[in-house]
């Protein structure tokens, strides 16, 4: 049973507006501090940079990859799906007169605000755009799949599908440099509960084999080897460019307004119906979770806005009733479900990812063995490769 906030055995920690209902598991020191604050300070001394000590690690990355890029068409790549953080780091990419290949990730769910972005973008930069358009059928059933199975990280299909992507198109043009907008300031704190090892098919293909019907034929995706390849021997580093600058949510929005004709869409990742509709109906109905809760806690963590603040917009609603009624007919409609049936899988009882096989047992011993055994060679040959599996 989910736990209320006029329950005795409620906590929430001082300073976040993170607490035991958003994560059962969360402890908190003799000051009544998460251990998520503790978690996210020292994410931010080891990996964010700014200031002059900022400026001089991007300028010199960012003449590595200009002369790695050296005779080749493109020399880096930048996710684009319409939201602030792929925006702004299109607009870096212009400011520092990189090449990249720009791709944008069509898995059927875009709003027309993020088509609009996302054109705005690329008029504007003067970039030349590769869309991938996922294969539908084969997209729903999948999705459709990861709803009858009562698991959490139904993003998990989609965020595979990129990092396929990505690989294979790095592949193709040899680049090795992906500009990502991941950061620590905006996005650190996120429960591990709510989420899936974001590499892991053999979770996605067995949860499709026991409840899909549509064969796979072309949805992107990688093995766990494959994975292990990519990452360790193709030369592949992903840079949070966001981290080497003072990333300020609100006055970048501002500076993509401005320069690029940027529109807002409301809630984070709400450039996608699906995600919107995920995270403010699916989220909280079935399985009890606000993400508002995380992306407010790291805000204050970073100082951009108050708890205060934080606990004032925690009190609005998730959705708008005729916004809800809009996007449950549409998402409904477009998976192929009935309302009803659609209910009843979300008073179903949630399965753990660990119910259905996964990369979490042997794979990562044969991981570690591989590692080992392979460290002095990696060393002289591979030595820029950075580690992209998080085991």
């Amino acid at each position: 049973m989910v736990l209320s906030e006029k329950d005795p055995r409620y906590k929430q920690c001082s300073l976040t507006v993170m607490d035991n209902i958003a994560d059962p598991g969360i402890h908190f020191d003799e000051n009544g501090v998460s251990n998520y604050v503790h978690e996210f300070n020292q994410a931010f001394r080891k990996r964010v940079f700014q200031g002059e000590q900022g400026k001089k690690l991007i300028e010199k990355k960012i003449k590595e990859i200009k002369k790695d890029g050296e005779g080749k068409q493109y020399d880096c790549i930048v996710g684009v799906s319409g939201g602030v953080d792929s925006t702004y780091v299109a607009y870096l990419a212009k400011q520092y007169n990189l090449r990249p290949l720009v791709v944008h990730f069509d898995n059927g769910w875009n709003s027309e605000l993020a088509v609009k972005n996302i054109e705005n973008i690329i008029t504007t930069l003067g970039y030349e755009l590769y869309t991938y358009v996922i294969n539908w059928d084969e997209f729903r059933d999948l999705q459709r799949a990861f709803f009858k199975a009562g698991v959490v990280d139904i993003e998990l299909l989609t965020d595979h599908a990129i990092i396929s992507t990505l690989y294979k198109l790095a592949r193709q043009y040899k680049i090795h440099y992906i500009l990502a907008g991941n950061n620590i300031v905006t996005e650190n704190i996120l429960p591990k509960a709510w989420i899936w090892d974001k590499s892991d098919w053999l979770n996605i293909k067995t949860i499709h084999n026991q409840y899909g019907n549509t064969k796979l034929k072309t949805f992107p995706h990688m093995s766990f080897w494959r994975n292990l390849i990519n990452t360790y021997f193709f030369k592949l580093e992903s840079i949070h460019i966001l981290d080497y600058f003072p990333y300020n949510k609100q006055e970048v929005k501002e500076v993509i307004k401005k320069e690029l004709g940027w529109r807002d869409y409301g809630g984070k990742h709400y450039e996608s119906i699906f995600t919107r509709f995920y995270q403010a109906y699916v989220l909280p109905v079935k399985f009890g979770i606000d993400k508002r809760k995380a992306h407010l806690s790291t805000l204050i963590c970073s100082g951009q806005i108050t708890k205060a603040q934080a606990e004032e917009e925690l009190k609005e609603p998730l959705y708008e009733p005729s916004k809800l009624k809009e996007d449950k007919e549409f998402v409904l409609k477009k998976l192929g479900f009935s309302e009803q049936e659609f209910d009843q899988l979300m008073n179903d009882k949630p399965v753990p990812h660990q119910s259905y096989a996964n990369y979490n047992g042997r794979h990562w011993k044969y991981y570690f063995k591989l590692l080992d055994s392979t460290r002095s060679f990696r060393r002289k040959y591979f030595s820029k490769v950075k580690p992209q599996l998080n085991p």
